[in-house]
């Protein structure tokens, strides 16, 4: 029978243990709760780098948390939906309270800054030495300029003081009801509703192409959960899956858009289309244009626009490309009010092709027009390029009388009417050039032969008259009954 023995007694350490020092409460610090407002680095794709971010919304996506981020100093088209795994959480900073002197560098970096008037010193302060200095070289075209200097001059001041053509705080859409924004200091979305700051729609399918959407768009709240809205590229009417786009195909018996073809040259034409004629296609323009166009304000209300859509043709028909739309009547001057080159069909010319078409239906209404303010980036860079491209191609025409060296004398006015540009334009455009110059008491251009060859006309789409058939429509005045003769 084995033998039981008794356990063996556990003998105690007779050495003190150290005390334990003092709980280190930066290890167990709680990390600030995850809210709407908070900041956050955020790894950016693009970049490849993590980028200071802040938590605009937040969501449950099947159990797992989706943070709806807008990196900071970066345009909104880049919000996008996170999961933790691509935040640096170690720098989780809680909503501010107050406006920081970082808060405030991050707002001037956004707002855009009007570039001050390249004005010469007054004429009374003139001196020999300065105007020497900026005397042309033999490789500069001179042209002198008959304005007022000082009429000039004002007009100069005036311009950089007028509010900048691109909005900081773009506008919302009026469809939907104004909220309450959030007192957390950041000066990007103060201006945008709660509602309307966060991308509704995933994806869209049309024609050919997939395209993922830049910003909310108020389509009808059943279209938002799904995963791909399927837009007729003829009409425009959206539908919530490929099946239900295949029936509406078999009734939809459109291949271009509605209205009256007015312009067609080799594969690329513009129709006219009537807002008041054309209620539901124009409304479903307006709808697609919002995915892409942050400061665009939606009206129920198209009756007093003119839209004009460019397309491309093949054997299936016409493909919508982009669109512009004006006001029938603007007291404003206005010959554009929206344009929107749909993302897959940019960089290839055709925003500055619509902005040309534009202020060649000005010139045969025989006016002076200016696109409505404010522009958006994109817009505002295209603007400038064609305003830069129509001043310096009418200066190359501008050519010396027979016999003579000297260039014939021209106004800014002058500069407005043969391009159809409005004065302000001109004045912006020549001070974005950095070509007018004060000199021995009066205006000048100044341009380099570097200067007129990058702006020589490298563009693959110029707007041909001869394939444009239309006849500006004559303005009605409505009748007063109680005029007495």
């Amino acid at each position: 029978m084995p033998m039981v023995t008794e356990s063996a007694q556990t003998k105690l350490t007779e050495t003190p243990l150290e005390p334990i020092g003092p709980l280190d409460t930066k290890v167990v610090q709680c990390l600030p709760k995850m809210t709407e407002g908070c900041h956050v680095p955020v790894f950016m794709d693009i970049q490849q780098t993590f980028v200071p971010a802040e938590i605009v919304s937040i969501r449950e996506n099947n159990g797992v948390s989706e943070f709806y981020i807008h990196y900071v100093n970066f345009n909104r088209r880049l919000d996008e939906w996170v999961t933790v795994d691509k935040m640096n959480l170690k720098e989780l900073a809680p909503p501010s309270t107050t406006t920081s002197s970082s808060s405030a560098n991050n707002i001037s970096q956004e707002m855009p800054i009007t570039p001050q008037p390249r004005t010469g010193p007054p004429p009374t302060t003139t001196t020999t030495a300065s105007t020497s200095s900026e005397t042309p070289s033999g490789n500069t075209t001179t042209f002198f300029l008959s304005d007022d200097a000082d009429a000039l001059n004002s007009d100069l001041s005036r311009a950089a003081t007028l509010p900048s053509m691109t909005n900081p705080l773009p506008a919302t859409s009026t469809t939907t009801v104004p909220t309450k924004t959030r007192g957390n200091g950041n000066n990007h979305h103060s201006g945008v509703h709660s509602v309307t700051k966060v991308k509704n729609i995933n994806l869209i399918h049309l024609g050919r192409y997939f395209i993922k959407p830049w910003y909310f768009s108020p389509y009808p709240e059943e279209f938002t959960t799904c995963p791909v809205v399927y837009i007729c590229e003829f009409c425009l009417k959206y539908c919530k899956d490929v099946d239900a786009l295949k029936r509406h195909r078999t009734k939809c018996t459109l291949i271009h858009p509605p209205g009256n073809e007015i312009y067609r040259h080799g594969s690329t034409s513009f129709f006219e289309i009537d807002g008041r004629k054309n209620k539901s296609y124009a409304h479903n323009m307006c709808l697609l244009a919002k995915l892409f166009l942050d400061h665009k304000t939606l009206y129920y209300d198209t009756d007093p626009f003119m839209f004009y859509i460019l397309t491309e043709f093949d054997a299936q028909g016409f493909h919508i490309v982009g669109y512009f739309s004006k006001d029938k009547e603007s007291s404003e001057d206005y010959n554009l009010s929206c344009i929107l080159t749909l993302p897959p069909y940019q960089k290839k010319g055709y925003g500055h092709f619509m902005i040309e078409f534009s202020y060649t239906l000005s010139r045969l209404e025989g006016k002076i027009g200016t696109p409505e303010k404010p522009l958006s980036d994109l817009g505002l860079l295209s603007y400038r390029r064609y305003w830069s491209e129509a001043i310096l191609q009418t200066l190359l025409k501008h050519k010396p009388k027979d016999g003579e060296t000297d260039y014939p004398s021209l106004s800014i006015n002058d500069l407005s009417e043969i391009t159809a540009i409005k004065k302000e334009d001109v004045l912006a455009a020549l001070q974005n050039l950095n070509i007018i110059r004060y000199q021995q008491g009066s205006y000048v251009l100044s341009i380099t032969k570097d200067l007129f060859d990058s702006y020589q006309d490298k563009r693959r789409l110029r707007v041909e008259t001869k394939s444009l058939f239309w006849t500006p429509k004559i303005p009605t005045k409505p009748s007063n009954q109680f005029q007495t003769k």
